[in-house]
């Protein structure tokens, strides 16, 4: 049977339009794309592209911490105690007894300061070629040219426990460079170019540096004349409300000049929360055994070490020689070697590991290479803080304390303190009032040191690295961070529960 269908011309126009319509809904049918994550590759082997903000799982809470701190600690021996007049309490010129002091900061806010210098110190991938961001290390999407150095880099504090290096990065908070996102597709080899250079750090890759204790600076702002000191301190407080905000509450306080501008300078002596600052001219030269300044607003200077002209060397040999040459002397006579860089490579990773070897934790283990943030702090303490006298409770038990006054935007809360007249051999236990966190003490000299943390949140914050770990226990790294900030607290059950969560 046949059948014959015959439209009339005025519904001609309507079966058309039914049937355009039915031919774009059986198109949709067969293939659905997400707009905002791209299109899923069609190899079955890889993941889809994502485009990401790159974000921290956790951030320590720098907005609370501790202030104008009363240290107190109470020291239980098994013998009488000697003479309470020959017991002395003092600062070292230098965290942890060291001899000598080493900074970098890095301008520019660069790329290579997350996936190069921070990744170097602290046992992540490096690549030759490539760089990357946190978004991708937590995603396991990597550059295919990764190696490791093999170890964290850094020193002891005295006691046995690693000290790892530590560096300063600058920040260009008013540019949009840093609010990129980042370019996840795990297992896709076409090409690479997400692990291409940005055009500088973003605020989830400064976010994870901040967690383990790197250093941020002002460095150039947005001002339409950089040459006008009311313009540019402007900008100090425009760029300051935007990291206060980006980095939850955690300000800067440091300055690191741009090219060779004094302006930024003086404008920077009419900023209050600019404390410390350093350029490549004009500055003091630091000798931390002659400094009995606490270097508030103080220029520091600072060297890129760039070879002569006609010297073949590199920046990187001038390094070691001028460390080599100041080790020569004296501690009383050194000065600080303090390094400005701009972008990082792996060459620069092999001389972190050099001073590690050589002068670190693996090597002499007399170098304190803190940020200049850490060290304006640490100085401050020194020069300002008072320690009270050791008092005699009983026979076997004396106490003193020590007051930790605070700055605007401080949070590196650490002190050493040596205590002559007292061995370590002669110590039954050691307590501490709440206001410690973090303790570890060895023999020293004629006596003990004592290094004391007061970081309100230590305990939570090395939690949170054993939180991590727990979630992928198979990353070496991860427990290696796990245990690195679980040996900073003081001894307690709660720190016994935490080593036993990573056993």
């Amino acid at each position: 049977m046949v059948f014959h269908l015959e439209f009339k011309p005025k519904h001609k126009a309507s079966i058309y339009l039914i049937l355009i319509i039915l031919c774009f809904v059986n198109m949709s049918c067969i293939k659905k794309i997400n707009l905002y994550q791209g299109d899923k590759d069609d190899n079955e082997n890889t993941e889809k592209s994502q485009d990401m903000i790159s974000e921290t799982d956790f951030l320590y809470p720098f907005h609370q911490e501790a202030e104008n701190i009363q240290a107190e600690i109470t020291i239980h021996t098994n013998s009488p105690l000697p003479n309470i007049e020959t017991l002395k309490a003092e600062f070292p010129v230098l965290k942890y007894n060291k001899s000598w002091l080493l900074m970098l900061t890095q301008d520019d806010c660069k790329h290579a300061a997350f996936s190069c210098t921070w990744a170097a110190i602290n046992g992540k991938p490096l690549s030759p070629q490539y760089f990357y961001d946190l978004a991708h290390l937590q995603a396991g999407d990597l550059p295919p040219d990764i190696y490791y150095l093999g170890k964290t880099l850094g020193s002891t504090d005295g006691a046995g426990n690693e000290i790892r290096f530590s560096f300063t990065t600058t920040l260009l908070s008013e540019w949009d460079s840093m609010n990129v996102k980042t370019n996840i597709h795990k297992g896709f080899t076409e090409n690479y170019y997400r692990f291409f250079m940005k055009s500088s750090l973003i605020w989830g890759n400064v976010r994870e540096m901040l967690n383990y204790g790197v250093g941020i600076a002002f460095h150039d702002v947005m001002a339409n004349d950089v040459n006008n000191e009311n313009d540019i301190l402007k900008h100090y407080e425009i760029a300051q409300n935007i990291i206060l905000e980006k980095l939850s509450g955690r300000g800067c306080k440091m300055l690191a000049e741009p090219n060779g501008n004094k302006t930024y300078v003086n404008a920077a002596l009419s900023y209050s929360p600019i404390q410390t600052m350093t350029a490549q001219t004009q500055g003091i030269k630091l000798y931390p055994y002659q400094n009995s300044q606490n270097l508030n607003k103080a220029l520091i200077e600072r060297s890129f070490y760039n070879p002569p002209l006609n010297d073949k060397r590199n920046n990187i040999d001038m390094i070691k020689a001028a460390i080599t040459d100041e080790l020569l002397k004296p501690k009383e006579q050194r000065s600080a070697i303090y390094i400005g860089v701009h972008g990082t490579d792996t060459g620069w990773g092999e001389l972190l590991l050099w001073i590690n070897n050589e002068y670190g934790k693996d090597g002499l283990d007399n170098v304190w290479m803190p940020n200049q943030e850490e060290y304006y702090e640490y100085n401050y303490y020194r020069t300002l803080s008072v320690i009270n006298s050791p008092s005699k409770i009983d026979d076997h038990t004396l106490k003193f304390s020590v007051s930790l006054p605070s700055g605007q935007y401080f949070y590196y809360p650490s002190v050493t303190i040596n205590l002559s007249g007292i061995q370590l051999e002669n110590i039954a236990s050691i307590e501490t009032n709440n206001d410690v966190t973090g303790l570890s003490y060895a023999d020293y000299k004629d006596g003990i040191m004592l290094n004391i943390d007061c970081r309100k949140y230590l305990f939570e914050h090395a939690e949170n690295f054993v939180k991590r770990y727990e979630a992928n226990p198979s990353d070496a790294s991860n427990k290696a961070d796990a245990l690195y900030f679980v040996n900073m607290l003081k001894e307690s059950a709660k720190k016994e529960a935490l080593k036993k969560r990573l056993q």
